[in-house]
């Protein structure tokens, strides 16, 4: 019988092993990259005006004087968090600018439409509140989907690697946050039916020279953070800036979200670092506390009611 059971699951073993790396003719994107950053998403107030640094030493210092700012708030808080033994910062963009949003060149987002900015309201309100159930809450809390997983790919607070395998039709993109996999499909031109949303979009692929071009929409519009819904359309460019330099430029395209489109690029660094397993659930009492808070003010509310 132990003969027989080895024979069974020793085909299963040789197919689940990965494939041997193939040679391609296109632009060699493949490898580890590391996307945290220091570089905020919106420009600062105290950088109004300013698109780049003026050196990597005013942007070192810039980046030291924020980050003992952050520290001695979070000494402060009378809630707690996570401390900084969590976070990756990391540098400055290798561009040196101020601000991953380039376009509107105040490097701002431009504001949500009416309609989207009640939206995002309803739902912060609902969060705040008392969620019902987990579909109240953030995706993050759900462990469903982090702004490292859909594009535009926003940089996080830690687990910010990326590996990039590419294919003769596909470009595979493995985000340690959460574990998402984004397939980027070089063999179609068309993108799947308006009836079909994925987490991470339906992405269509091309090469512009050395620049591979991804073409994405098809997304669920449930993304966190920045408003966008299910008619988001992004258009995202890789290349190279040197041999350890990946530059990560997109365009974000969604009318009934935002007033107007607009851009975002940051750099990615080659690391010898690995993709590790995020374990999101594992020890996740947060989101059935927050429940359970919820229903205990409601009781509490009830209790005063009656009085």
């Amino acid at each position: 019988m132990k003969l027989a059971f080895a024979a069974l699951i020793f085909p299963t073993l040789v197919l689940s092993q990965a494939p041997p790396a193939q040679t391609v003719s296109q632009p060699n994107l493949q490898g580890l990259w590391y996307s945290g950053t220091g570089t905020p998403l919106e420009r600062p107030d105290e950088l109004a005006g300013k698109a780049f640094f003026a050196s990597e030493t005013e942007a070192k210092a810039w980046l030291k004087e924020k980050t003992a700012k952050s520290r001695a708030s979070a000494a402060t808080d009378p809630v707690g968090s996570y401390n900084d033994l969590f976070w990756e910062p990391g540098p400055i963009v290798k561009t040196l600018r101020t601000s991953i949003v380039v376009d509107p060149l105040n490097g701002k987002i431009p504001p949500l439409t009416p309609q989207a900015r009640e939206e995002w309201l309803r739902k912060q309100n609902t969060m705040a509140d008392a969620p019902n159930g987990p579909e109240d809450r953030s995706l993050r809390e759900r462990c469903l989907i982090f702004p490292t997983g859909s594009p535009p790919m926003i940089p996080y607070q830690y687990n910010s690697n990326y590996q990039i395998i590419q294919s003769k039709n596909d470009v595979v993109i493995e985000v340690e946050l959460n574990h998402e996999t984004r397939i980027i499909h070089l063999d179609r031109n068309e993108h799947l039916p308006a009836s079909i949303h994925l987490w991470t979009g339906d992405s269509i692929g091309r090469w512009e020279g050395n620049t591979l071009v991804v073409d994405t929409t098809n997304l669920t519009g449930k993304s966190d953070g920045l408003g966008t819904d299910e008619n988001l359309h992004v258009i995202e460019r890789f290349s190279r800036m040197d041999r350890n330099t990946l530059l990560y430029q997109w365009t974000v395209d969604d009318a009934t979200a935002f007033t107007g489109p607009w851009k975002g690029e940051y750099t990615m660094t080659a690391t010898a670092s690995l993709i590790y397993e995020y374990a999101c659930h594992e020890g996740n009492y947060g989101l059935a506390d927050i429940l359970k808070g919820a229903r205990a003010s409601e009781g509490t509310n009830r209790l005063s009611r009656s009085n």
